[in-house]
């Protein structure tokens, strides 16, 4: 946690450890790939020289995902802050100016928001006179209709900033797709990407095989492949 007395703006990084990571998005390698993203977001936050806290699933409590979030986004405030932006861990494509850009415009006053192609968002800039905690722990959080939901209820009484859609990483699909369309994608993170997903076409291709070889078709909707595999 990196503190500046001076700047009533501060980052949340509210993102978990690889090991906690790891738990819930099923990916390949998903140690390295988790630690290189945390480790580039907090790169990427100190270059905005603003005060930051990084609250991991050692920080945070609450029951719920939009409990713990909501709680780390109150915790910040009771630290004296007046405006808070909030990111993740998993939006290569996060740049300093996007979090510079989102400082200026809670300055003026308004709502940021950084859209991820998900549905969801990998930054949210908010202003202490805008947060209502009650009404952001009730939020669909995880799903894709949470950018929807967010800007349903900021909408009617705050001005809001919209930021560059950009790409968020959660499956190997998303891998895929990021590959395939993102920009400016630091280097590390590139091949540790490029590894993941060779080897998960690597598995998939083996697994293929196999089935092909056992040579009988299965109808619809029965059998398991799994075992299939595994026999």
């Amino acid at each position: 946690m990196n503190q500046n007395n001076t700047s009533k703006t501060a980052i949340l990084v509210f993102a978990n450890s690889s090991r906690e990571e790891v738990k819930h998005k099923a990916i390949a390698r998903g140690d390295v790939l988790f630690d290189a993203l945390t480790n580039h977001t907090l790169e990427t936050v100190e270059k905005t020289r603003l005060p930051y806290f990084h609250f991991s699933e050692k920080h945070q409590f609450g029951k719920t995902f939009g409990e713990r979030f909501t709680n780390a986004i109150q915790a910040v405030y009771d630290r004296g802050f007046e405006r808070v932006i909030t990111i993740g861990n998993d939006s290569p494509q996060l740049r300093p100016q996007h979090i510079t850009e989102a400082e200026r415009q809670l300055e003026n006053n308004k709502f940021v928001i950084g859209p991820a192609t998900d549905g969801g968002f990998y930054l949210m800039g908010l202003h202490k006179d805008q947060f209502d905690g009650n009404a952001f722990r009730q939020l669909d959080w995880q799903t894709s209709k949470l950018s929807k939901q967010l800007l349903s209820l900021v909408s009617n009484t705050m001005h809001v900033f919209r930021l560059p859609m950009l790409f968020d990483i959660d499956t190997v699909a998303d891998i895929k797709s990021f590959l395939s369309y993102a920009y400016a994608i630091p280097v590390k993170i590139f091949q540790i990407l490029l590894q993941i997903l060779e080897e998960a076409e690597k598995t998939s291709a083996c697994y293929i095989l196999r089935v092909e070889n056992l040579h009988f078709r299965l109808p619809h909707n029965k059998g398991s492949p799994l075992l299939l595999q595994s026999a």
